[in-house]
């Protein structure tokens, strides 16, 4: 039974960031923004209009 809970909670959670991440880049991308990743110590700077969700 709480095996079942963690993997419904799990979900909501991934649910939740997605449409969190979705939300940021539309609002950089409205607003001409750049975001900053690291890619195994490496910092990459992508213009929020170039990202395809």
């Amino acid at each position: 039974m709480g095996n079942k809970n963690n993997i419904e909670l799990r979900d909501k959670i991934r649910l939740g960031l997605n449409l969190a991440f979705k939300k940021l880049v539309a609002y950089k991308a409205k607003n001409d923004g750049v975001l900053v990743f690291s890619d195994q110590g490496e910092i990459i700077k992508v213009k929020a209009k170039d990202i395809k969700l």
